[in-house]
């Protein structure tokens, strides 16, 4: 009876919120496909919407070279493997940030960092925090170094939720992760060398100058501010997101089993079995430090003279092939051994066989949307019904609703930028606060759909509907602030 009267008292006292987390998972897990299943019936949405809006089924521009005037069928074909190179650096990014998050030191800082929470609750939150604090370093390290904290902490903490403390060790893609040092669109817009030239045109069409420095992107403090205020939202509802104890599903219950961290990185690659140890001469240089040492000081050298020459701000030398280098370096004298690192890369191209498979089928999604013309047909609609004051929550719910069908930071940007940036000339709003819109109301999309949950799933073992219930609830509270955000602070900006 004592039982049963603390079940009964614990499902009083569980939140709203918490009800609508469950009631949103329980419709996810039921509803939706997978990942891939996502990206296949979103083809289909967006060439619906381009026959909708006039698009040609199929034609094909006299210059080969042209960007638009495709047929929707050819742009899907022309676009298909246009995000290839982006497609191995992304697979890259998370497998060199899982050989650095499965690394004997990193695994040892994640179990100590699993003993902070004591119950469920605070187990959640200190997640959510977590994922967006590293997120903000270095989104690919946050995806793989948070998933391998929620399974410690779910192995450590009796009774948490493993579907909530999931979706919070994804939440720093959907919050904060454009506004932080690995932004793509902000280290685009501050670099020459990564930014289009039409790109650099409207932007130089109002301010003189094509490049928009970092201060006046993520490091205003408007933006920062925002960043910080969807940070402290954000933790905070993961704690009332959280369900009662008779409504948790821990990993046990999903059929899921948890080893320890360092015990589960010792039979894997962080220690040498006697089966691995070196039996050979030839063997001798897997297994011996001595060059792995070399090599990272060979590319710690560059990385000096890389970062000292370049113009300006160092960060703004930063891309994605700079932080891929980053990462191998830094897996490659994390394991110490050459043998360990294999093993341990071995094990990440698991966690990124999701985006080997789905990124040339987003990359038709991309083609459909930029060599039709119909993300300047979308932007005209929006421009028609705007001005300065509604403009950035505009954009903001613009750049939301594209990031579903095309979730790639980077990529996007160059689709929006040329007429996001115009627009902002017309309606004299400041440049550099629409990369911050562009930021927060890009990042937002991932809440809502699941391609880049594919290496967090991929770790903890479990399906995007495990865990969309949670992310689209955060995502109801979270947008609107970010919308308020945006609006008020772009009044106190002037242009450009």
């Amino acid at each position: 009876m004592g039982m049963e009267a603390e079940r009964t008292a614990n499902e009083e006292r569980e939140n709203v919120l918490s009800r609508i987390a469950l009631r949103f998972t329980a419709i996810t897990e039921r509803w939706l496909p997978d990942a891939f299943g996502f990206v296949l019936v979103g083809t289909f949405v967006v060439l619906a919407l381009g026959l909708l809006t006039g698009a040609p089924v199929t034609g094909t521009p006299d210059d080969p070279e042209a960007t638009t005037g495709y047929g929707l069928v050819d742009a899907w074909g022309k676009g298909f493997w246009s995000l290839i190179q982006f497609t191995l650096q992304m697979a890259m990014i998370i497998i060199g940030g899982y050989a650095v998050a499965v690394s004997r030191p990193v695994a040892w800082l994640i179990s100590r960092l699993a003993r902070v929470p004591r119950t469920p609750r605070a187990a959640v939150a200190f997640t959510a925090a977590v994922s967006m604090a590293s997120s903000y370093l270095n989104w690919a390290f946050s995806l793989i170094f948070t998933a391998i904290l929620a399974k410690e902490i779910s192995r450590l903490v009796r009774g948490v939720d493993y579907r909530a403390i999931g979706a919070m060790a994804f939440l720093g893609l959907g919050t904060v992760w454009a506004q932080g040092l690995s932004g793509s669109a902000a280290l685009q817009v501050a670099s020459e060398g990564a930014s289009p030239e039409a790109v650099q045109n409207v932007i130089a069409e109002g301010r003189g100058s094509g490049l928009i420095p970092l201060t006046e992107t993520i490091f205003l403090w408007q933006g920062m501010a925002a960043t910080a205020a969807v940070f402290i939202v954000a933790v905070a509802l993961a704690w009332f997101l959280t369900p009662s104890p008779a409504r948790t599903k821990t990993a046990e219950d999903l059929g899921i089993r948890l080893r320890p961290l360092l015990e589960e990185q010792s039979s894997g690659s962080g220690k040498d079995s006697e089966a691995d140890r070196p039996r050979r001469p030839g063997d001798w240089l897997e297994h011996s430090p001595a060059f792995a040492v070399l090599i990272f000081l060979l590319g710690t050298w560059y990385l000096f003279r890389y970062f000292a020459s370049a113009a300006g701000n160092p960060l703004n030398a930063l891309d994605l092939n700079t932080i891929n280098l980053i990462l191998i370096l830094l897996a490659l004298i994390l394991h110490w051994r050459p043998v360990r690192l294999i093993a341990a890369v071995k094990e990440g191209v698991t966690a990124a066989s999701g985006v080997l498979i789905q990124f040339p089928f987003y990359g038709g999604i991309f083609g459909m949307i930029a060599f039709t013309g119909l993300s300047s047909t979308i932007a005209g609609w929006l421009a028609g019904i705007s001005n300065a004051f509604f403009y950035p929550a505009l954009v903001a719910i613009y750049s939301c609703v594209l990031g579903i069908f095309v979730p790639s930071g980077g990529s996007k940007w160059v689709i929006e930028a040329p007429y996001v940036i115009d627009a902002a000339n017309q309606l004299e709003v400041h440049q550099g606060w629409m990369v911050v819109v562009y930021d927060l109301g890009e990042a937002s999309a991932n809440l809502l759909q699941p391609f880049w949950m594919l290496p967090t799933l991929a770790i903890l073992g479990l399906k995007a509907r495990d865990i969309m219930g949670y992310t689209f609830a955060m995502f109801l509270v979270c947008f609107p602030v970010v919308l308020v955000m945006v609006t008020l602070f772009a009044q106190t900006l002037s242009f450009p």
